[in-house]
């Protein structure tokens, strides 16, 4: 059973994988970074200052002067701000890896080579003499 489970672990797909988790655990933190202290900002001016993570929506139907003085009183909230950030935080991973395995894909593709008439295969070449053949009798 050892000897499976090392073989397991040993696999190209695995050790890919757990690259892959933990190289997006530290993505987060630029993501999350860009998110809240680069493209908000402006989104926030634009809309009068307003923070997206504190726009929230009280159920008991009470004031609070924030999500965070509501949720400190206990009060059930809909905190519809923080959906919308990480929707926007969603949106520019989404953009990131896009550009990112369309830049790697790119560096990776190989251009096709050109066949030339030199490089004909046997049945290529065959076929070839037939079709002239066929054209002088004609």
């Amino acid at each position: 059973m050892w000897q499976e489970f090392r073989a397991f672990i040993a696999r190209g797909n695995v050790i890919d994988l757990a690259v892959g988790v933990v190289m997006g655990a530290a993505f987060n933190a630029i993501v999350n970074s860009l998110v809240n202290d680069i493209v908000m900002p402006p989104i926030g001016l634009l809309l009068a200052g307003v923070n997206f993570s504190d726009l929230f929506f009280a159920l008991d139907g009470k004031s609070y002067a924030s999500l965070q003085a509501a949720q400190q009183a206990g009060a059930p909230v809909w905190a519809w701000g923080r959906f919308i950030q990480a929707v926007l935080n969603f949106l520019i991973v989404a953009v990131a890896m896009f550009f990112l395995v369309k830049g790697v894909s790119r560096i990776y593709r190989r251009p096709t080579p050109l066949a030339s008439p030199s490089e004909l295969s046997a049945e290529a070449k065959l076929l070839t003499e037939i079709r002239d053949l066929l054209k002088a009798q004609r």
